[in-house]
Formats: structure tokens, sequence, C-alpha cells
């Protein structure tokens, strides 16, 4: 079957079974690997992506269910070779130890705070609850996304 998706402004368009999830279509045929496939169950959202401009766990959406759409990954958040806001913000407050958790925490932070300019700690925890860190205490990237937020660039 034929897709055609539109992943960080570029279309995409790929001959694949229809069972293919979407963070496989990203990584293997698209060839973006900054996502990443942790669990497998929607546990973890290494995966997670955004799909016209929602969060979502790529591993729970096939790549047909995405024809026709846009999906960013966190290789798209940076713009003209210049990070975006939460990428900056992630560097600056330290908001990553091993990495793996983190396209799926930006990508989050960054639609919160497209949707909301001034969030709470609260409001960026309820935000990253389906995201899962083995490595910090979440201290640093809730600090990070509130940092992102507050730049008024998100």
């Amino acid at each position: 079957m034929e897709v055609t998706v539109t992943v960080n402004g570029s279309d995409q368009t790929h001959d694949i079974e229809p069972r293919v999830l979407l963070i496989d279509f990203i990584r293997t045929r698209v060839g973006l690997t900054g996502s990443h496939i942790g669990c497998d169950t929607s546990n973890c959202g290494a995966c997670t992506v955004l799909f016209d401009g929602k969060p979502v766990k790529s591993c729970t959406v096939l790549a047909v269910q995405a024809d026709g759409h846009a999906v960013t990954t966190v290789e798209g958040l940076k713009s003209n070779g210049t990070l975006h806001p939460i990428q900056a913000a992630f560097k600056e407050e330290h908001g990553l130890q091993c990495g793996f958790c983190t396209p799926g925490m930006m990508l989050v932070g960054a639609a919160l705070i497209e949707a909301n300019t001034e969030p709470s700690v609260d409001d960026v925890r309820w935000a990253i609850s389906g995201n899962l860190c083995r490595c910090t205490g979440y201290m640093n990237i809730v600090t990070a996304i509130q940092t992102a937020a507050a730049t008024g660039e998100g």
C-alpha cells in the first residue's frame, strides 16, 4: 500500500504493508532515528511524535493511519540550524541524562508550550506523565520545559 506522510515538512511516499507501525515507518523508511522504540506497549513514551501537532505514541499508530497527515519528530524541531527553545532549554537545564526518553519529552513539552505559554509545574508534570524517564527525578525536565515556555518562542 502506498502512503504519503509529511514528516518534518517533507512529503515521504513509500510502499508499505498495512501492519507497519508509524515508529517503524519513521525509523526504517524515512531514516530518522531520533524517536526511539522503548517498550512496544505504549507505556514509556520514547516513541512520541507530534501527529498534526498533537503528541502520540507512534508505536500505537499504523503508518497507514498517518497517510495524508503531518508528523514532527525531534529532528524537525530544529529550524535553520537553530535549536528549538525546548531543545535549548533541555541543554541549558540539564534535562537529560542517557537521552533515551529525551526526544519524546521534548515533543510533549513543545506541544504543551504551544497550547499553554505559562505552564505550572503541575501542568508540565501532567503533560509528561505518559513519558517515562529511568535516569532522572524529572525535576530538570520540568524546569527545562518551563524555561522553554518562558522564552515566549514555543
